[in-house]
C-alpha cells in the first residue's frame, strides 16, 4: 500500500506503507490510515522527526543495509518546513 501526502503548497510525496508508518509513528500518529497534521501541530512533527534522526546518528546504524532515517525523513521534513512556512496543512489517505 502506499501512503500520499499532500498540501496545497508543495507536490505530492508518495511513501510506502512501512516507511511512512514509521516517519507517523515518530510524529504521534501511529496506526492511522488517513489524518491531517494541521499548520499549527507541524512544530511538533518537526521536532520530533528531527530529534529522531539525531538520536540514531548518535547510536549508528544497526544493519549497515538498512537506510538512515535521516535519508528517508528528508522528503517529509522537507515537506513539513515548506507546510510550516506557509501556515498550510498536511493530509494523507484521502
Amino acid at each position: 500500500m502506499l501512503f500520499k501526502f499532500k498540501s496545497k503548497v508543495t507536490g505530492d510525496l508518495i511513501m510506502l506503507e512501512p516507511d511512512a508508518k514509521r516517519l507517523l509513528k515518530i510524529m504521534g500518529r501511529e496506526d492511522q490510515v488517513k489524518g491531517i497534521f494541521l499548520a499549527e501541530q507541524l512544530p511538533l512533527a518537526i521536532a520530533a522527526l528531527e530529534s529522531a534522526v539525531s538520536q540514531e546518528e548518535a547510536e549508528g546504524l544497526q544493519d549497515p543495509k538498512q537506510i538512515r532515517l535521516g535519508q528517508r525523513s528528508m522528503p517529509m521534513l522537507k515537506m513539513l518546513k515548506q507546510c510550516l512556512s506557509q501556515s498550510a496543512d498536511v493530509v494523507w489517505g484521502v
